[in-house]
């Protein structure tokens, strides 16, 4: 006898119980033009984990110069990285295929007891939707992945935020876990290495430094308990280590900076300034904060950072791409969710 024949017959269909596993990303707006960059950027920037200043004296900047003329200038840079083919940015081109392989991993091992998707904290798809959408498929646990390796205030706990929100709207709410910052799991440093080697084994002539740029983040913030600095400082001493390297052969520097206050030092454009004055003609360049490629990697570190280089004396520039959706990032990110969802599913 089933539990399903004791149901009066209108009773709502009950989908057999499942696990997903719900990736998160930072966002991406729906196109390049004034409004959907408007649109994106009021979104994020009206964040308070990301702009922490009081309401009274940020909103006004906010909306009478921010959004008057920032959509334009960051229209302009998303135009120049655009997926024209598929319409979309490449964020959002790259964490549809990270999905993709590590939903089929995962369903080879366990099969339609679990599921996978992803969503953006900013922008589209919206965390509530996704998530809604999982339990109306009968995801009765799920695992929040936030595809951040070290933790901050302004990228993980806000999308953690964002989850938790969308829980509180919801009549029966799944059991939930949230993965922690990776950034010590030597699968991820394996992967990151690799990827290290493998620019290097490419190059004509190999470069004499290595930069890892990590995205910025106000001083402020360390000061007042944001762990981010420390690990991203971790990241890069692992990353060394695992290379055979002395720690002074890779550089950590900081990028992406907004705002009047002091950020995280050294900025990653005046450091490769400095070390190309200082002599250093091939440098190579890796983003170990990001787990996709995007308009901090695409547009910034290929463009504005390399320019900046070559500007100052530089002569050979590299950017090492993120690890995006190749094979040993895809398995670091399966063992992980494996280690979290201990006790759930065998």
């Amino acid at each position: 006898m089933h539990a399903t024949d004791f149901m009066p017959p209108d009773h709502p269909t009950i989908p057999n119980e499942r696990v997903g596993i719900l990736l998160a990303n930072l966002g991406t707006p729906d196109g390049y033009g004034y409004w959907p960059m408007r649109r994106y950027l009021r979104e994020f920037l009206s964040d308070r984990r990301v702009i922490d200043y009081p309401r009274w004296m940020w909103l006004p900047i906010l909306y009478l110069f921010v959004l008057s003329k920032r959509p334009f200038t960051s229209g302009k840079a998303y135009k120049s990285i655009w997926n024209n083919e598929a319409d979309e940015s490449p964020l959002l081109t790259i964490t549809k295929r990270q999905t993709a392989k590590l939903r089929m991993v995962l369903l080879d091992e366990f099969g339609c007891r679990l599921d996978v998707d992803f969503c953006m904290r900013y922008g589209s798809p919206k965390v509530s939707s996704v998530l809604q959408d999982f339990v109306d498929r009968g995801c009765r646990k799920i695992l929040f992945f936030p595809l951040y390796p070290q933790y901050a205030g302004a990228t993980t706990a806000t999308a953690n935020d964002e989850f938790f929100n969308a829980l509180l709207k919801m009549k029966w709410q799944p059991a939930v876990r949230t993965v922690p910052a990776y950034f010590e799991n030597d699968m991820f440093i394996d992967a990151l290495a690799a990827s290290v080697d493998r620019a290097f084994e490419h190059m004509d002539r190999r470069a004499e430094v290595l930069v890892a740029s990590y995205h910025g983040l106000p001083v402020r913030y360390l000061v007042e308990g944001d762990p981010y600095h420390c690990q991203c400082q971790k990241t890069s001493r692992l990353l060394a280590e695992k290379l055979g390297w002395s720690h002074s052969r890779i550089v950590t520097t900081f990028q992406s900076r907004f705002g009047p206050e002091e950020w995280l030092k050294p900025y990653t454009v005046d450091e490769i300034r400095r070390l190309a004055r200082e002599g250093v003609r091939r440098l190579a360049v890796v983003a170990p904060s990001f787990s996709a490629d995007c308009i901090e990697t695409l547009e910034e570190i290929q463009v504005e950072i390399k320019d900046a280089f070559l500007e100052a004396g530089g002569e050979e520039f590299t950017y090492i791409p993120c690890l995006n959706d190749e094979a040993s990032h895809i398995e670091a990110l399966a063992g992980i969710a494996r280690r979290n969802l201990a006790g759930w599913i065998e």
